[in-house]
């Protein structure tokens, strides 16, 4: 249905606790569209257990020494506790990040992660969402708070949390394939927003 896209390709990072529906719905619609997408663990090894006890075997390992984060075009931070938190204290990840954001790349977050996003003073200016219990974290470090499922600011995109998972992983295949296909994609699979 969807024609294979070879001009991006996404990581999608998984940490012990990560909330499962939060990374693999992004990964699952970007599938759906074509667009390339790996998933990498930031712990040791390549197998995460979720928030929920749920394991997942992840196609990379940040440590790897093969793994390049220039092999990708977005990164993408799915949320979970204690997942949030263990991506945050990943120094390797977070450097990248902070360099993606500046050098105007694309970067996603959703739920508790954009907190991570808000830490390293990435959402200083901002318009931003997350998990509602949070939200306080993000106006103490100057993000402009909405209340909208998804908010897109210039090259980073955040979402609420799991609730949010279907339309935040929409507008990942909207900044690859345009909305046309997004639009698609979400009739396909019976969403209705």
């Amino acid at each position: 249905m969807f024609k294979h896209n070879t001009d991006g390709r996404v990581a999608v990072f998984l940490a012990e606790g990560v909330e499962e529906i939060e990374a693999l719905t992004v990964v699952d619609l970007l599938v759906r569209a074509g667009i390339p997408c790996e998933t990498v663990s930031v712990s040791h090894g390549s197998v995460v257990t979720s928030s929920h006890d749920v394991s997942i075997i992840c196609d990379r390992e940040i440590d790897d020494t093969r793994f390049s984060f220039d092999d990708y075009d977005m990164l993408v931070l799915p949320g979970g506790m204690p997942g949030t938190t263990n991506l945050g204290e990943c120094d390797d990840l977070t450097d990248q990040v902070t360099q993606f954001v500046r050098d105007g790349r694309q970067v996603a977050a959703i739920c508790a992660a954009p907190t991570v996003l808000a830490r390293l003073g990435l959402l200083e200016g901002r318009r931003a969402t997350c998990f509602p219990d949070l939200q306080g974290v993000l106006a103490e470090h100057g993000a402009e708070v909405l209340q909208d499922a998804v908010v897109i600011d210039g090259n980073i995109i955040t979402s609420k949390g799991m609730g949010t998972a279907i339309p935040f992983g929409l507008a990942i295949v909207a900044h690859y394939r345009g909305q046309d296909v997004a639009d698609e994609l979400a009739r396909t699979i019976v969403y209705a927003d």
